[in-house]
Order: structure tokens, then C-alpha cells, then sequence
């Protein structure tokens, strides 16, 4: 998450629109104070809402935990998971080959 200090956006916008192109929440800040956060309208804020799709991003970008997830959206671990299957979002994310090395050092 890009973070922009009001004085930012004035002096170079390019800074908090760059972000929204590439689909990047910004976080907009006053004296170092969080102040709002924004972002560009894509499909899955329309479809799902504001605050479902804030939060799925941000766990599918590694920014919050699924303890997190969990608590934003008032829901169960359990109910978590499941919505993150319907999302197609992975629970965890790791590279298979170094799982196969682990294996085979076990082995």
C-alpha cells in the first residue's frame, strides 16, 4: 500500500495517480496521520463492496494476516476460508519446489 502525505499530492500527483492505475490502494496521510484511504474503481469494488474487497486485497497482497481478515469481515476462520475459496484467493502461498526439496532431504 502506497502511502502519500497531503503536501505530496499537491507538490507531485503523479505520485497517488500512479498508484491508482496500477491498482494500488493509497493510504492519504496529514502530518504522518493516516487521513483516508483510496482507491481506483475496478470490478471486485463494485461487486463485492468497499470494505470485502479492501481487506481480500490487502491479505491476497500479504499486508494482513487471515486472523485480520477475519476479524475486519466479522466471520469465522472457518467462514474466512471458505470466502477466500469463492475469491479464488490461496489461504497460503508457497513455492512447491521447496517443498519437493524439503521432502526429498527428509527422504
Amino acid at each position: 500500500m502506497q502511502t502519500v502525505g497531503i503536501r505530496d499530492l499537491q507538490i507531485n500527483p503523479a505520485v497517488f495517480t500512479k498508484s491508482l492505475e496500477n491498482n494500488e490502494f493509497v493510504m492519504i496521510t496529514k502530518r504522518g496521520k493516516p487521513l483516508g484511504v483510496a482507491t481506483s474503481f475496478e470490478d471486485d469494488i463494485l461487486r463485492h463492496g468497499f470494505l470485502e474487497s479492501l481487506v481480500l486485497k490487502a491479505f491476497e497482497r500479504g499486508d494482513i494476516s487471515l486472523s485480520q481478515l477475519s476479524k475486519s469481515l466479522k466471520l469465522s476462520k472457518g467462514k474466512t476460508m471458505k470466502l477466500l475459496a469463492l475469491h479464488n484467493i490461496p489461504v497460503t502461498d508457497y513455492k512447491l519446489e521447496e517443498d519437493l526439496k524439503g521432502i526429498e532431504s527428509f527422504l
